[in-house]
């Protein structure tokens, strides 16, 4: 009877244990994956236009918030497709992005999504939410 007391004992020790060892460990790094396969923990997110995991602090055009009443400043990315007929948007307040499609315009290359509204006049680019300026190059 002893025995089998200590049995129980010794079993109801080692399965406490790995349950206690199972909640402290940590995710690996790079176990968070999304849908896609993108590694949020590495900067990762995933591209429509590109149809790809990207890092969008590495991409090219990225805009920089301007009405900023905060202590740090935001950014947005931009992704043009390669035929440049879309514009695809990361804004830092949306899961996800937007895409943009190019409208005609005489004066600069313009995208368009309800009301945002994306224009590169010479190098510069210029993202208008509800016809005010939000974010700049």
């Amino acid at each position: 009877m002893k025995n089998v007391k200590q049995f129980i004992t010794a079993m109801a020790v080692v399965m406490f244990a790995s349950g206690v060892s199972a909640q402290l460990t940590p995710k690996g790094a790079g176990s968070d994956k999304d849908k896609h396969g993108c590694k949020g923990s590495a900067g990762y997110t995933f591209s429509v236009i590109k149809n790809d995991c990207v890092r969008l602090f590495e991409e090219k055009i990225q805009l920089k918030e301007v009405d900023n009443k905060k202590s740090y400043t935001s950014n947005a990315a931009v992704i043009l497709s390669e035929d440049g007929k879309k514009a695809e948007l990361f804004l830092p307040s949306s899961n996800g992005s937007l895409i943009l499609d190019k409208i005609a315009s005489k004066k600069a290359v313009t995208y368009k999504k309800g009301q945002y509204l994306l224009t590169k006049n010479k190098n510069a680019y210029t993202l208008k939410l509800a016809n005010k300026v939000v974010f700049k190059s």
